[in-house]
């Protein structure tokens, strides 16, 4: 099966803590990242940038708006994709992000969702 894990992070916290802290808790996220690649599970892992447009219909006719798209203090800042049996498996795949593993996540309000996936395969319309 297909899971979603979405990264969500509090942008105000973020922003209120100084850059050189940041990018200290950042650097701390690479063994982090190391192991949760090493589990063969993880294909696709992506940062996401603030910016972003919303494209809904209303009325009858197709609306494009600029961000933010919900009301709330988190927004989701990456999404990476798991192959896993079930959900209890992806979810112990996904707490080896460091979202979850570094403390200092906490302050950033760092936290994951892990959701199953309903896709359709793309088939070549020759065949």
């Amino acid at each position: 099966m297909l899971f979603v894990c979405l990264g969500y992070l509090d942008r105000e916290a973020m922003d209120a803590r100084p850059k050189a802290e940041i990018e200290a808790v950042m650097a701390q996220c690479g063994p982090h990242l190391e192991e949760l690649y090493g589990t063969g599970r993880v294909f696709l892992d992506a940062g996401l940038g603030a910016a972003g447009k919303s494209v809904r219909r209303t009325e009858g006719k197709t609306v494009v708006t600029d961000g933010p798209f919900i009301e709330s203090k988190e927004m989701i800042g990456s999404a990476f994709f798991v192959e896993a049996e079930d959900l209890d498996e992806a979810v112990r795949i996904a707490s080896l992000h460091p979202a979850v593993r570094l403390a200092e996540g906490e302050t950033f309000g760092w936290g994951l969702e892990v959701r199953p996936v309903h896709y359709f395969e793309r088939r070549d319309p020759q065949r």
